[in-house]
């Protein structure tokens, strides 16, 4: 076949399970729970052919909209020459997981309302610092010393052949 066109073409690396990853999928993939407007990673899992997505939708993406026993309704955003089509696709829970996309934000709003919550208690207004995300910026200044470490040579090892 010089040039299949079939559903699954290029697909032999990218479904293939990982190093020491085959056989039984663990149960806490079938224990999770979905629910509307969750926002999840889409990732083919080729132990399980049914309910696959597409090559496309492969590490892309979405928010949960539908929600059966065995799948879930995702909408992902899918670019076609000069637009981005929200489309509407249905996977089996195997081929997904939670999005840690948000966990910073949302770990962020959690500490800026208890921040805001502590700051009405006493009186004092919030720095602005606290709650706003900061540069890292430059590391601090240290110094080095030799005093005990003398230089090490760095060259390459003679080759040596071993019979």
């Amino acid at each position: 076949m010089t040039n299949p066109k079939g559903y699954r073409r290029g697909t032999r690396h990218l479904f293939a399970r990982d190093f020491k990853k085959n056989g039984r999928i663990p149960l806490a993939t079938y224990m999770k729970i979905y629910k509307r407007g969750d926002i999840v990673d889409i990732k083919g899992n080729g132990a399980v052919q049914k309910g696959m997505p597409h090559r496309y939708y492969h590490g892309k993406t979405g928010r949960v909209f539908n929600v059966t026993r065995h799948a879930v309704g995702i909408i992902v955003n899918k670019r076609v020459r000069h637009r981005i089509i929200a489309k509407r696709i249905n996977v089996r829970i195997e081929h997904i997981k939670h999005s840690k996309c948000r966990s910073d934000f949302l770990n962020r709003v959690k500490l800026s309302e208890k921040l805001k919550r502590e700051a009405k208690e006493t009186g004092k207004p919030v720095p602005l610092s606290s709650i706003k995300r900061q540069p890292q910026g430059p590391r601090k200044q240290h110094l080095v010393r030799t005093g005990g470490n003398k230089p090490q040579i760095v060259e390459p090892i003679p080759y040596q052949f071993v019979a």
